[in-house]
């Protein structure tokens, strides 16, 4: 038997009105999209036109869900890392809401194989989404670093740098028509002059955050978020605190947790 065609809009939109409020964006894509620019090692076990839903969380994020969220939790349940455990929460319970009864693979950008390689890379699926574009070392001509491995960021065209790709969602048995068509993501930095300055801040100088700004940013994070994203793993256990919330002392988050908390992906 054939699988079923849905139509991508209408599952889009369900889990939109579930999750936007919350500051997350979702963007649809073919399995096929993804497995075409990947190694067989890297694919995805789905058929090609197996539908799926990457999801970005926005600047809004962290005070619509995840300072609530810590309200509500506080030393009632153990914590690996904050973050990853409240959009883990908020995903599972819009996924359980819009389609009971459906398998839906959630896949979160903190997990790993047991061969250590990540579960699906968040930039890719976010780039042939549409909904931004991947800038690596191949996208520059004539490139000035030699035979230096420079690492690749993902620009929003809204937001710059300041959004993070949270989870990958693949529809188990279910098919995308034609009419589901691959659009390309905005390249906002066209100029070799800027996608240089964006990589060479990005590799070189992340932690003063400047590359998020490569594109003027409609929202940025607030100050309180990003001193939580500035602090190291373990040292946001103490901010916690600082900010009133009770934690117990064995539910320090694990520094090997936070694999992206250094680089545009977690933070």
């Amino acid at each position: 038997m054939a699988a079923p065609t849905v139509n991508v809009d209408v599952i889009k939109r369900q889990l939109e009105d579930n999750l936007s409020q919350f500051g997350f964006e979702i963007y649809p894509l073919k399995v096929g999209w993804y497995n075409s620019v990947l190694p067989p090692t890297m694919h995805l076990a789905h058929p090609d036109d197996t539908l799926a839903l990457v999801l970005l969380s926005t600047p809004a994020m962290f005070e619509q869900t995840f300072l609530p969220f810590m309200e509500d939790s506080g030393c009632c349940q153990k914590l690996s890392d904050p973050i990853d455990q409240c959009v883990k929460h908020r995903v599972s319970s819009a996924v359980s809401e819009c389609f009971p009864g459906q398998e839906v693979d959630v896949s979160y950008d903190y997990e790993m194989l047991p061969s250590r390689k990540p579960k699906f890379l968040a930039q890719t699926a976010a780039h042939v989404s549409g909904a931004t574009f991947y800038y690596q070392q191949t996208n520059v001509s004539d490139q000035p670093w030699a035979e230096k491995k420079m690492f690749g960021v993902c620009v929003h065209p809204k937001f710059g740098g300041w959004f993070a790709i949270r989870a990958l969602l693949v529809f188990g048995g279910v098919t995308v028509g034609p009419e589901l068509e691959q659009p390309l993501p905005p390249d906002c930095v066209p100029s070799r002059v800027g996608r240089i300055q964006l990589l060479e801040e990005f590799n070189y100088r992340w932690q003063d955050w400047k590359y998020r700004d490569i594109v003027p940013p409609v929202d940025t994070y607030s100050q309180k978020q990003r001193d939580y994203f500035s602090a190291r793993p373990a040292e946001r256990f103490a901010l916690l605190k600082t900010w009133g919330f009770t934690l117990k002392d064995n539910d320090q988050p694990d520094e090997s947790s936070d694999t992206q908390s250094q680089v545009q992906g977690h933070g």
